[in-house]
């Protein structure tokens, strides 16, 4: 399937995905493929490429860059393999994806950039490669997607070499998810039942595209399996078979803030919000961020939104 194309699900596709879980996964990201960049305004610059290199950093460090090979499962559009693959994190880059949309899409955005990758439309739950082939192997909110998170775990280290390590970014805890999703539920009902008055029908989507977010959403709720707690997921890592496993966790209040700001803008006609909008919210995500570092010393870890996890292969 183009990742140009954007079928759109119908009531009935729906219905039938909350039967067959990974039917629902390929028919949601599909279905996102060709506008999942935007939607969370992703690119390919000093923005994003610095957002990628500091979640690589915070929970793995900085040594051993350029990892030779490295491998992304769930990889959608490339962001995270191909940020950090322009900050020199890493040199040969694979990625895999249950979507076929999603998988085109990042052979696309690499070309765009001037270089290839490899693409595959894989499940992490069954990679297809040999044993003790990358040096590293990354995701950025994935694992909440894969049905058996702990055997997910077993085929990251069974294709590391030894010594190589797993890199997990942007997973959901547990409580900070639980908030999250109740300010964006909040956010979506006040901004479409407020632009109902006709003085601000201007602000409102078009019903068709309501609709059409509607039903994505309702997809959400299937493909979206888990939250993590962090000292449950080290261990799940743990009896998988990783050593040196670490997990931080980072945004508080910019979650608090960048949630309701997602929603807002899905919820609005795109040409009301334009370049000062943006700025507005990627800055107060950065100031909001920075403050959520201070209040880490004293804020539980579980109540951060995300968590990133890392080990490392310890076969002989």
């Amino acid at each position: 399937m183009s990742a140009t194309s954007k079928p759109a699900a119908s009531a009935e596709d729906v219905e039938a995905a909350w039967n067959d879980n990974k039917l629902a996964q390929v028919l949601y990201h599909d279905w996102e493929a060709s506008t999942y960049d935007e939607k969370w305004s992703i690119s390919y610059d000093e923005r994003c490429v610095d957002y990628a290199r500091d979640r690589f950093t915070a929970v793995a460090g900085s040594r051993g860059w350029p990892y030779g090979k490295s491998l992304e499962i769930g990889a959608g559009t490339g962001f995270f393999t191909l940020n950090l693959k322009l900050a020199g994190v890493l040199d040969e880059a694979h990625v895999t994806d249950l979507s076929p949309g999603m998988v085109e899409a990042a052979k696309k955005n690499a070309k765009t950039l001037g270089f290839a990758i490899e693409g595959r439309v894989a499940d992490a739950e069954k990679l297809p490669y040999d044993d003790d082939t990358f040096d590293l192997v990354i995701g950025h909110a994935v694992i909440h997607h894969i049905p058996d998170v702990e055997l997910a775990f077993r085929e990251m280290l069974r294709v590391l070499k030894p010594g190589g390590r797993f890199v997990i970014c942007g997973e959901p805890t547990r409580y900070g998810d639980f908030i999250a999703r109740r300010l964006s539920r909040f956010t979506w009902w006040a901004t479409t039942n407020v632009t109902k008055l006709p003085a601000l029908a201007h602000w409102r989507r078009p019903q068709e595209e309501l609709d059409e977010s509607s039903r994505a959403a309702a997809l959400e709720a299937v493909v979206d399996l888990h939250t993590f707690d962090p000292d449950t997921l080290a261990r799940m890592a743990t009896r998988a078979g990783a050593s040196q496993v670490r997990t931080v966790t980072e945004e508080l209040l910019a979650a608090w803030v960048g949630w309701p700001i997602r929603t807002f803008e899905a919820a609005v006609p795109e040409q009301k919000l334009g370049f000062g909008w943006r700025m507005f919210a990627y800055k107060s995500w950065l100031q909001l961020s920075k403050v959520d570092k201070v209040l880490s010393t004293v804020v539980p870890d579980e109540l951060y939104y995300n968590v990133s996890i890392t080990g490392v292969s310890n076969k002989e």
